[in-house]
């Protein structure tokens, strides 16, 4: 027992003078130096010299000429994650939107949930002001309640008026509160053509806005609450244990290829209006039609304005947030290394064909030195294109690397030390 006493007390002090020496050796020796080149570099190989149909092209990134010959009064096609407009047309002209404005109507429904306000389970009641509601509804009776689930899918699906001022007295007390507070969420966006007069579109004096402006708040929406696919999305579904049927009033949920929502509008003063999102190859557009002469011509313009950004545009991924960059060198750290990580997610909007001439540019810091902390900027990411930058993101460290210190090397020494003493 005494040996065995003794060994270990011989052991633990060869271990101290080792760690002593260790740390002196490691303190005199240089900084090593982590170089990671700055220089820019393509992506891919360059192409050979564009032909002039091509620089032509590329000069504008816009429409405004209206060369899809469009019939409706107001148009635009915008890119969901950017906004950036791809083709206009009167975008500005204040026009009635008819049910399109239920978007706005989503919008604040979707922020009450996704705080908290409210529920999927709430239940909801019928007001006598619900009720008495003409145009499109599900032909709710006072009284009658339906969870705010089924008072979105009736919204959705087939703009049902009453079910949209139900949800308006729930959430505010009255439409008359819930309008006022449509107004202030559409100046907080930026939705400088708009007025609301009532929650649901039915044709009054004044109540109106602009295919810009619906573009606006329908980017928001789809943003910021992708939830509410759940329910655009939707081709056909019942209610009242399927006593009630609903059939989408949007057709090209069904009709055309990657559609996701968002909303329909109609009136024998507004005409015909639609506000159509889809995403193809991570492409996501958002297109507004107003006040076209018919429904058919109303969607066909939609799908022509959907066609032209799918056709000429694509959404360039161009790194995830925590993608591994390197492996790079850490001195005077417990740890040698440390993974570099991008901080963010990169994308750009691009003309078909563009990313080939995509330039990265990286710069690191050349001495990465302990302590090093998690999610510590160490570098950057710029991209560009044609000479303009088109993405950005910091380059942080993975994890900590704490400092080598007298302490932290007896520490980690004794730590692995004593673990293979118990192991063995």
């Amino acid at each position: 027992m005494r040996f065995n006493k003794k060994i270990i007390r011989i052991t633990s002090s060869l271990l101290i003078i080792f760690t002593i020496f260790t740390f002196s050796v490691v303190l005199a020796v240089d900084d090593t130096v982590y170089v990671w080149s700055s220089e820019s570099e393509p992506l891919v190989e360059e192409t050979s010299a564009e032909t002039k149909e091509e620089t032509e092209a590329k000069e504008d990134d816009k429409d405004d000429t209206n060369s899809l010959n469009l019939e409706s009064g107001g148009a635009i096609l915008i890119e969901q994650k950017t906004g950036k407009v791809l083709y206009e047309h009167n975008p500005h002209e204040k026009l009635r939107p008819a049910s399109v404005t239920k978007v706005m109507s989503i919008l604040l429904i979707m922020e009450a949930l996704d705080s908290g306000q409210i529920s999927l389970s709430d239940r909801v009641p019928c007001t006598e002001d619900a009720a008495g509601m003409g145009g499109s509804q599900i032909w709710l009776e006072v009284g009658e309640e339906l969870t705010v689930d089924e008072m979105l899918k009736a919204i959705c699906v087939v703009s049902a008026n009453d079910c949209t001022v139900a949800m308006a007295d729930y959430l505010c007390g009255s439409q008359e509160a819930f309008v006022e507070k449509m107004n202030e969420r559409a100046k907080e966006l930026g939705m400088n053509d708009t007025t609301f007069k009532n929650c649901h579109g039915i044709d009054e004096d004044g109540h109106v806005t602009s295919a810009y402006d619906i573009a606006l708040m329908s980017r928001e929406l789809l943003n910021n609450h992708p939830t509410i696919l759940n329910y655009t999305t939707i081709w056909m579904d019942t209610l009242r244990n399927g006593e009630s049927e609903l059939v989408n009033t949007n057709k090209l949920i069904r009709n055309y290829k990657g559609a996701t929502g968002l909303k329909t509008g109609s009136t024998s003063i507004a005409l015909y209006n639609l506000s159509a999102s889809a995403t193809r190859d991570g492409l996501s557009l958002i297109a507004v039609i107003m006040k076209a002469p018919t429904t058919k011509i109303r969607f066909s313009e939609a799908q022509k304005l959907l066609d032209y950004g799918f056709s000429n545009y694509q959404y360039k991924d161009l790194g995830t947030r925590g993608t591994v960059l390197k492996e790079a060198n850490v001195t005077k750290g417990i740890n040698s290394s440390v993974n570099l990580v991008l901080e963010s997610g990169i994308g750009a909007l691009l003309k078909k064909g563009e990313d080939k001439n995509i330039e990265q540019i990286i710069n690191i810091d050349e001495n990465l030195v302990a302590p090093l902390y998690e999610g510590q900027k160490v570098g950057e990411i710029i991209y560009k294109l044609n000479g303009e930058e088109i993405g950005k993101s910091n380059i942080v460290a993975e994890k900590t690397v704490e400092k080598k210190t007298f302490f932290s090397i007896a520490t980690y020494v004794y730590k692995n030390c004593f673990s293979l003493f118990r192991i063995s």
